[in-house]
This record gives structure tokens, C-alpha cells and sequence, in this order.
């Protein structure tokens, strides 16, 4: 085959324009397209970092023979982050991922040798039916027994449900789902932990992904539900293309030394240190671009934007019970899910699909990210108006969308 050095320009700009365009009305799914980094491209290019092939593989902490990585940066975001997830400065342990499933593995992966140092037992993972569904791909990729627990109308783990499971002659690794994918549930950990107090298994590792919730959380009054010292979990998975706005998957994966201790190191004599990490080759860009973000941001930032799109989900459920359009909205939740309108209003504001006959049957949800503030939230209501017979139900006034 020839060839052929011509790049259609054309092609990519129409495309580039599709997507900016589209991501105007994108509310169903977790990605924040608040995203500032044109600055930081700018930057990358210019000074020659866009024609260098990084790497980081090995562990962040010890020195590698490959030089061209950013190690320095990865640390600085993980010592950043710590503190805010209730990690001791000398306790914690951690990697930027390439994504909130990244880290569950991790999460999972690392449980499963914790659980092996204290018994032979093969271990149990209990994790709630409305949790993501990476858990469920993860359990099966390393080949473990997996316990799916029900969950309540709010998308929690039943706890009764999860006693009843819970088999304490085997160790347990527990997944905690703080903020479920569709309805933004939050396992009860104190009634968890109660349960586990009674039955005691042999054995046992905690969890938490808290892929979208793990982000605005610590920057709330609620940083206490993420909170390692408080909660006393052994890891947590976090991503970075939800709450922080990045444009491309990655994330966070906490744990302690401690932990990672137990861990095989497969020590690599080219590499000049163990590799603990699942993942061998890892992104070197992306710990660049957090650096960058937390530097721009800051805690005072990150605080504003947490409570910004608190506030706005609150106000989009206020503006559905003012039409009275069936709607529902957790506490400490950014998500709000309605009965599914539709295939026009679905398409046009990438509405994600979900059945639940406790509520009425077929659902949708609007996750409130940055980019969605009232004056887009109007637009939207007036399409929920306009599909269901254009007629508001609280002025009479019709609605042109």
C-alpha cells in the first residue's frame, strides 16, 4: 500500500467541531468537559516535551534507570492528595491510573495478596448490584468468587442482605461503592463495619471506589466518607476525568505502605527496582497535567467547584418537582434521575438508560458536572416539557425548547 502523507484537515476540523459542539448538551454520563488545558498544550508543545517519549514504569517512589519519566510529579500529585483522603504523610502509597477502573484493579488485585498473607483461604468479594460494573469484570479477569448484593430504591448495598452473604470462615475483600454509577448511592460503611464487628471473618480487606464522588468529597463537609483515618478502608480508587475535568480517562490509586508490602515486587534488575504496579508501562503525561491542575486550582478552587455543582443538581431537581416530573436526588450527590423521556431528549443530551420497576420502570439521569450550570439546566427542563406534550404543569405556559 502507498503512502499517503496528506492529513485531511478538513476531516479533523469538521470532526473537532462535532465535538465541541456536542458536548454542549452532554449531561448522562460523568465527564466534566469544564476542561482547561489549552494553556498546558500550549506549553507541551513549545517546549519540545511533545517530541520526548516518557514512561512511567516502576514504582513512583524508587529511583529508575529510565530517566525520562515524571516521577517527581506523580509524587507531588500523590502527596497532594493524601492528606485529603486521610493518609499519615509517611503512610501513603500511590500511582496516577489511567482511569477509575485502573484503580479497582489495583484495589482488588492488592486485596487479594493482603488476604493470601493472613490465610490460605481463597477470598470472597462482596460488592452491591449497582456498582460499577468494572467490579464485576475485575472479579472475573482474576478469577474470584464474587457475592453481588442487592442494593435499596437509592442505589445502597442492603446491609441485611449483605449480612445474610457474608460467609466469615472465608476472608473478605469488600468493594464500597461511594457513589453508584447510576443513582449516586453511598454504601453505608458504619453499618458494614457494624456487621463485620459481629461476624468477624477471618480475614479482611476494604475497598472503596469512588470514581466520581471520591473527587468533590474531600472538598466538602463530608471529606469524612472518604477519609482513610476515619474509615480505616485499605485503598480507593479515584478518576480524574469526572470531577477534575481532564480530557482523557485517569485517576488516582491510594493505599499504605503497609499494604503494599504484602504485595509480589517482581523486582526488574533493568529497572533498578521492584514493580508493584499491575500496569508496567504507565502514562507520564498524565501525572504532568494533574500536577499542572493542582497548581492552577488549588484547594480553594476545588472547594468552589464542589460546591457549584452540588448546588446545581439541587436546583435541577427543584426545577423538576416544579413540573412535576417524577425525579430523584441522594444526599451528597451531584447525580438526579427521572423517569426516561424521549429517544429525541435522550440523543440530544446523551442521556444514559436505566430500568428500576420499584420506580415506575424505565429511568435516565443528568450528572451534574461543571459545565452544566441553570442557565443549561433550563434548556433542559424546557426539553423534558416539550417532550412530554408542551405544556408547563406549573403556569400552563407552552414551551418552545
Amino acid at each position: 500500500m502507498t503512502a499517503n502523507h496528506n492529513v485531511d484537515i478538513n476531516r479533523l476540523n469538521a470532526f473537532a467541531e462535532k465535538m465541541v459542539h456536542e458536548k454542549k448538551t452532554a449531561v448522562g454520563f460523568p465527564c466534566n468537559q469544564n476542561i482547561k488545558l489549552a494553556e498546558f498544550y500550549h506549553w507541551y508543545a513549545v517546549s519540545g516535551l511533545a517530541d520526548v517519549a516518557m514512561n512511567n514504569v516502576g514504582d513512583p517512589r524508587k529511583p529508575s534507570l529510565f530517566s525520562l519519566n515524571t516521577h517527581e510529579f506523580e509524587n507531588e500529585v500523590i502527596d497532594f492528595f493524601s492528606p485529603l483522603y486521610g493518609f499519615l504523610p509517611d503512610e501513603a502509597w500511590g500511582i496516577v491510573t489511567n482511569g477509575g477502573t485502573d484503580g479497582n484493579n489495583h484495589g482488588i488485585y492488592f486485596g487479594v495478596h493482603v488476604l493470601g498473607s493472613s490465610s490460605k483461604i481463597k477470598p470472597v468479594l462482596y460488592v452491591s448490584q449497582e456498582a460499577h460494573y468494572s467490579i464485576m469484570r475485575l472479579s472475573d479477569l482474576q478469577g474470584l468468587e464474587m457475592r453481588q448484593i442487592p442494593a435499596n430504591i437509592r442505589g445502597e448495598m442492603d446491609v441485611q442482605a449483605f449480612e445474610q452473604a457474608l460467609d466469615p470462615g472465608r476472608p473478605a475483600l469488600i468493594v464500597i461503592a461511594v457513589g453508584t454509577t447510576f443513582k449516586g448511592g453511598i454504601d453505608n460503611q458504619d453499618a458494614i463495619d457494624e456487621v463485620l464487628s459481629r461476624k468477624r471473618p477471618v480475614a479482611l480487606y476494604r475497598h472503596v471506589d469512588a470514581a466520581l464522588f471520591g473527587g468533590y468529597l474531600p472538598f466538602t463537609e463530608h471529606a469524612d466518607l472518604v477519609s482513610h483515618t476515619r474509615r480505616k478502608y485499605d485503598s480507593i480508587a479515584v478518576s480524574g476525568h469526572k470531577f477534575f475535568g481532564f480530557d482523557e480517562p485517569l485517576g488516582l490509586f491510594l493505599t499504605t505502605n503497609k499494604v503494599l508490602a504484602t504485595q509480589n515486587p517482581f523486582r526488574v534488575s533493568y529497572l533498578n527496582a521492584s514493580v508493584p504496579t499491575i500496569t508496567c508501562s504507565r502514562s507520564a503525561l498524565a501525572p504532568l497535567k494533574f500536577w499542572w491542575q493542582i497548581h492552577k486550582t488549588g484547594v480553594e478552587g476545588y472547594r468552589r467547584q464542589a460546591e457549584l455543582i452540588l448546588k446545581n443538581a439541587e436546583y435541577l431537581k427543584q426545577r423538576l418537582d416544579e413540573i412535576s416530573y417524577p425525579a430523584w436526588k441522594n444526599d451528597i450527590s451531584n447525580t438526579v434521575y427521572f423517569q426516561r423521556p424521549g429517544d429525541w431528549v435522550m440523543k440530544k443530551w446523551s442521556l444514559a438508560p436505566y430500568e428500576d420497576e420499584r420506580l415506575g420502570g424505565k429511568l435516565a439521569h443528568d450528572i451534574v458536572m461543571r459545565h452544566e450550570g441553570m442557565h443549561m439546566i433550563d434548556h433542559f427542563v424546557d426539553d423534558l416539557v416539550l417532550d412530554r406534550g408542551g405544556e408547563s404543569e406549573t403556569d400552563g405556559t407552552p414551551q418552545t425548547g
